[in-house]
C-alpha cells in the first residue's frame, strides 16, 4: 500500500461557508505526516471527516486502501487509532482501569493494556485515579488508548497542546518511535511549525480550509534559499545600481537583500559598489527560516 490516506476534493461547508475546501490529501504509508496550519484553518474538521465523525459536504475519502462510507466505516475504524481534542476518561477510575474498559470495547487482549502502558511510560502511575493525573499524563493516557489494537493508522490532533516543555518533548519522542517500532502511519496536526519540523517526514499546510503545500519535509526546507543581506552608505542608490546591472536585489526596511549566494554574484556586487564609491557597511549570509516560509505561504507576511 503506497498511501494510507487519500482524499479527493474533500469539502465541508457550514452555513454556506467552506471550513475545508477541495482538499486533496495524500499520506504515504509509514510516514509521520505533519498537518500544519493556524488555529481555525480546518485541521480538526478534516480529521473528524477522516474518522467519519463529520459528514463531508462533497468529496471522497479513502483510508487504508478502501473508500470510507457508511457501510464500512466501523470496519475501517478498527485499523485506526485517534486522539482528537481532549482525551475522554473516567476520573474516578485508575489509568489502567480506563484502558481495560477501552480494550474490552475494542475486543483486544488485556495484555495489550500492559504493553501500551509501557509504551507511553505510565506503568508507575497506572493505579492512580485519572482525576489526579497531570495534563501530560492524561495526554499520554489518551495516546495509550489510541494505541490499543496497534492500529495501522494513528490520527493525533494537536497532541502537545497545553503541555509544558518537558511534556512536549516526551510526547514528541513517543510519536517518533511509533512508525519504526510498530509500522504505524501517523497524521499529526499542529499550529506549531517547530513541533512538526522535529517530528514529521511529510508536511501538508492548510490555511482557511485550503491545502497550500504538500510534500516531504526536506522539500519544504528547500524553499529556504540562502542569500546575502547588506547595508551600504546609500542603500537607495545601491539598490538601483545593482538592479540596473542585472543582480536580483530587493530593498527591505533597513537592508538590501541579494537573492543569490554565488561567489561570482557577490564579487560582482562588490565591484559595482566600489566603482560608484558606495561604501559597504555590513554583509552577511541569510537564510529564510521555516517560520518565514510558513508565514509567506499562509500570507501572514
Amino acid at each position: 500500500m503506497e498511501t494510507v490516506i487519500e482524499t479527493n476534493a474533500l469539502t465541508k461547508s457550514y452555513h454556506g461557508k467552506n471550513a475545508v475546501e477541495d482538499l486533496d490529501l495524500s499520506v504515504p504509508a509509514g510516514c509521520i505526516y505533519g498537518f500544519l496550519g493556524p488555529n481555525g484553518a480546518g485541521k480538526s474538521t478534516t480529521m473528524k471527516m477522516l474518522l467519519g465523525l463529520v459528514k463531508p459536504t462533497r468529496g471522497n475519502v479513502s483510508i487504508l486502501g478502501k473508500p470510507l462510507n457508511d457501510r464500512n466505516r466501523l470496519s475501517l475504524l478498527k485499523g485506526i487509532g485517534s486522539l482528537i481534542e481532549s482525551p475522554a476518561y473516567y476520573g474516578h477510575l485508575s489509568g489502567r482501569d480506563n484502558l481495560s474498559l477501552i480494550a474490552s470495547l475494542k475486543q483486544v487482549p488485556e495484555k495489550q493494556v500492559e504493553d501500551v502502558l509501557g509504551i507511553v511510560r505510565l506503568k508507575e502511575q497506572q493505579h492512580k485515579k485519572v482525576s489526579h493525573y497531570s495534563l501530560g499524563m492524561k495526554q499520554r493516557l489518551g495516546l495509550a488508548a489510541a494505541l490499543l489494537g496497534y492500529p495501522a493508522l494513528l490520527l493525533l490532533d494537536e497532541p502537545t497542546n497545553g503541555l509544558d516543555p518537558a511534556g512536549i518533548q516526551e510526547m514528541r519522542e513517543l510519536i517518533c518511535t511509533l512508525p519504526q517500532k510498530y509500522g504505524m502511519t501517523i497524521l499529526v496536526s499542529s499550529h506549531l511549525l517547530a513541533e512538526i519540523d522535529q517530528m514529521a517526514t511529510h508536511v501538508g499546510i492548510i490555511d482557511r480550509g485550503i491545502l497550500i503545500f504538500q510534500d516531504r519535509l526536506d522539500i519544504l526546507h528547500e524553499h529556504s534559499r540562502p542569500g546575502i543581506s547588506l547595508r551600504t552608505t546609500d542603500d537607495d542608490a545601491a539598490c538601483r545600481l545593482l538592479v540596473q546591472n542585472g543582480l536580483p536585489v530587493q530593498r527591505t526596511d533597513d537592508t538590501l537583500f541579494l537573492d543569490s549566494h554565488r561567489d561570482s554574484d557577490v564579487l560582482r556586487m562588490g565591484k559595482i559598489l566600489y566603482s560608484m564609491n558606495i561604501g559597504l557597511l555590513r554583509i552577511e549570509e541569510r537564510q529564510a527560516s521555516l517560520e518565514d516560509i510558513f508565514l509567506h505561504l499562509t500570507g501572514q507576511c
